[in-house]
């Protein structure tokens, strides 16, 4: 198969070991900025995503991100984010690495190029009809990537992409593909840059926007946040002394005594 591998064309940028550290970071920022007008071209391939992953969570679906190195840990982040930010299970959410849990600090040699091992992994968590499966690699040629959705098409199970390569093999494996072309890296082939960027970006809006759309959020407050450290708690009783008319001692009580904003709110407004 013939296609543009963009992530590894050379950079535009030559003999970066004779620039001053002011020429270093004015040309990574230049780069950087060109990211959030790439992941704007794709909006209307993110959306149709979102709303597969909206439709099979409120049937009682889950979603898995699966990837290797920068891409599976960008993935195991955002999943790990979700609990915390939106008071939903561990396991709706959930991100898988190339390698196991021991490849999110040191790379796990070849563990990438197993093409059976990804459809292993989603195996041990029970993966099913109801789930959907995200395939995130920058290059688009990843065989873990690759091979995991290939089984979950053959599975029924759909099936959606983050890459930065037009026309890769992982954006024609996936059903919903989403492809963010970012070009070179400042640092050629460097894909943890720019490419990582923009899936950090995408992921952002997928989980965010699906969370809202599930009733996760009410006006723009995290309403079913954790409220797992003092910063937290803080933030939570001064929401709702902005939804009722209580003092802050009250709203500590209310919160303290309920455990979540939406919950203290609620139960003030039946009163």
């Amino acid at each position: 198969m013939n296609f543009t591998k963009t992530t590894e064309q050379s950079s535009h940028y030559d003999s970066l070991e004779q620039m001053s550290v002011a020429d270093l970071l004015l040309n990574i920022n230049n780069e950087d900025k060109t990211v959030p007008l790439a992941v704007e071209k794709a909006l209307p391939q993110i959306e149709v995503l979102v709303a597969k992953v909206v439709e099979k969570m409120k049937l009682g679906g889950r979603l898995f991100y699966i990837g290797a190195g920068t891409s599976g840990r960008l993935g195991i982040v955002d999943a790990s984010e979700c609990p915390p930010t939106f008071g939903v299970p561990f396991d709706l959410v959930n991100g898988i690495i190339a390698g196991g849990d021991k490849a999110i600090r040191k790379a796990v040699e070849n563990a990438e190029d197993d093409r059976l091992q990804a459809w292993i992994d989603l195996q041990e968590h029970g993966i099913n009809e109801d789930d959907v499966v995200i395939g995130i690699a920058a290059s688009g040629t990843t065989p873990y990537v690759i091979g995991g959705l290939e089984k979950c098409n053959a599975k029924n199970i759909i099936t959606g992409c983050i890459t930065c390569n037009e026309g890769s093999p992982l954006a024609l494996t996936a059903q919903f593909p989403v492809v963010v072309v970012v070009g070179p890296e400042f640092v050629t082939g460097s894909s943890r840059m720019k490419a990582g960027t923009a899936q950090k970006l995408v992921l952002n809006m997928i989980s965010t926007a699906t969370m809202i759309q599930l009733g996760r959020v009410k006006g723009n407050k995290m309403v079913d946040m954790q409220l797992s450290n003092d910063k937290l708690v803080d933030r939570g009783v001064r929401m709702i002394m902005g939804e009722i008319p209580v003092s802050y001692e009250e709203a500590a009580t209310l919160l303290k005594e309920h455990g979540s904003v939406r919950k203290a709110v609620n139960h003030y407004s039946n009163l």
